[in-house]
């Protein structure tokens, strides 16, 4: 008889690994379903929460805001962390801090204190977040990543179905408290079985942290979270907006002066001279910044428009989630036979089909059957690309740089994400006069006059245009992004 080759499809060494890799990805899934289901609840028990404490706006939106503020800045550096002290201990003490910051939340004696918490939730989300995708790509055969890649990005789907749902329900039945402590359970669980399932990984040289250049990410992240955040309500003149982008855009190059003189730098400016990096990155901007707002925009055009309630505008969103649910497994699967970056493309290009259909049947008695097509291709696409385009940069990455090129790219995503939301509020209100802002808001408008509506149709146009243009420049970022060679990484990762 003729022996296997070890790690061949067929080997008894290739299936024990296939066999612990997609333990390893029930592990990371449980860990995406419940840092995104607790975040999807928390926006729908917003005003519950908000009543409760008698919270002024200012405060009300950094419950919100804290969250992705530290999580977004402290992803790249709990990145390189892992690098250096192991994936499986950082990932687990992930899960630790989150379950605890959920509990005390729920505890919280005054809306200060709970925003303090909802910052310790997410320090403990982004060491979740920054090792997940890491994690798997070391644990799944070559020729299997895009399946469980695809399984993973999908759980985050499933958190944005079953999230509005679940927080409305628990918040109404239960209280508000119950929306963090029902992480308590779910953490600890996820705490025991990742403690079982995750083998320990031999640690890497012990090396010093870049404290400098972990100061300028976090005051540049920052600085430019903040002024996004505020654009949409207060405008792009405004003193906070402008002095907030201005220290955001000058500590860009003193990052790079400071990371190229670093021995170990947190974010080793060098990876993102190769070209598939750059444009990927780039491809994922788009995308985050084009699908981020789309779900808010269609449930505010449902409400202002149409007259309709809340709870039938959040069905009305539904066939996004849906998409990205059906599409992340089968793009997965589909890996196996077609390359990721071509995966990547053809996303970009059907999230930019669904916002042509909504850009070009933009109208108050638009039937329902053609908004859902748009927004399930948005979804599909999204799907399709969050898949194939994470599989492309993490396997052509070498091992040493994993942790650090996942957290820049999550932070890359979520600064698309804000951009977006801001972005697409401050087009789409920027049709109507300054009175009439609050009503959009409150879903009010088409109560008022059918001229209003007509000149928010105007801003659903505008705004569907501007999404349609990023996504098209996403398209054109992630065909940029074809491999030419394997990746040569130079210079202390």
């Amino acid at each position: 008889m003729v022996a296997i080759p070890q790690d061949l499809p067929g080997s008894p060494e290739y299936l024990s690994k296939l066999r612990y890799a997609w333990r390893v990805c029930s592990v990371t899934s449980l860990g995406m379903v419940m840092i995104g289901i607790s975040g999807s609840m928390l926006n729908v028990a917003l005003p519950t929460v908000v009543r409760h404490f008698h919270a002024d706006a200012f405060s009300a939106g950094w419950v919100l805001l804290a969250f992705l503020l530290v999580n977004t800045a402290t992803l790249v550096f709990f990145g390189r962390v892992a690098d250096l002290l192991g994936r499986r201990e950082i990932y687990l003490a992930g899960f630790l801090l989150f379950t605890v910051g959920s509990l005390l939340a729920g505890l919280s004696p005054g809306i200060w204190f709970l925003i303090a918490m909802r910052a310790v939730q997410a320090i403990g989300a982004a060491m979740v977040l920054a090792n997940g995708t890491v994690i798997i790509t070391d644990a799944f055969p070559p020729d299997r990543l895009s399946q469980g890649m695809g399984v993973y990005i999908g759980t985050l789907s499933v958190a944005q179905l079953a999230g509005p749902t679940l927080g409305g329900l628990i918040a109404e039945a239960a209280g508000w408290q119950w929306i963090f402590w029902m992480n308590v359970p779910a953490g600890l669980a996820a705490l025991v079985w990742g403690a079982l399932t995750l083998r320990r990984v031999p640690r890497g040289a012990r090396r010093p942290v870049d404290a400098l250049g972990n100061l300028i990410v976090f005051a540049a992240l920052s600085a430019a979270l903040i002024a996004l955040s505020e654009a949409g309500s207060r405008g792009l003149s405004s003193p906070v907006v402008t002095i907030g982008m201005t220290i955001a855009v000058a500590l860009v190059p003193a990052l790079v002066v400071v990371e190229r003189r670093a021995s170990h730098p947190v974010l080793n400016v060098r990876l993102f001279s190769e070209r598939m990096l750059a444009f990927a990155n780039l491809a994922s901007f788009c995308n985050a910044l084009a699908r981020s707002a789309l779900i808010l925009l269609v449930a505010l055009y449902f409400q202002a428009a149409r007259g309709i309630d809340a709870v039938t505008a959040a069905l009305g969103v539904l066939p996004v989630p849906i998409g990205m649910a059906l599409a992340s497994p089968v793009t997965g699967a589909l890996g196996r036979r077609i390359k990721p970056y071509a995966l990547s493309v053809g996303g970009t290009l059907m999230s930019a089909a669904g916002l042509g259909v909504l850009l070009l049947h933009t109208a108050p008695a638009t039937p329902y059957w053609i908004i859902g097509v748009g927004l399930f291709l948005c979804g599909c696409g999204s799907g399709a690309f969050l898949t194939g385009n994470t599989t492309q940069v993490m396997a052509a990455l070498p091992a040493g740089s994993l942790g650090v090129v996942n957290g820049f790219r999550l932070m890359i995503m979520n600064v698309g994400i804000v951009l977006g939301v801001a972005l697409t509020l401050s087009v789409l209100t920027g049709s109507v006069s300054a009175e009439l802002r609050g009503q959009v808001y409150a879903g009010t408008l088409s109560r008022l006059s059918p001229v209003s509506v007509e000149h928010l149709m105007t801003g659903f146009q505008r705004t569907y245009a501007v999404l349609f243009s990023v996504a098209l420049c996403g398209a054109v970022a992630a065909a940029l992004a074809r491999p030419r060679r394997p990746l040569q990484v130079s210079g202390n990762d």
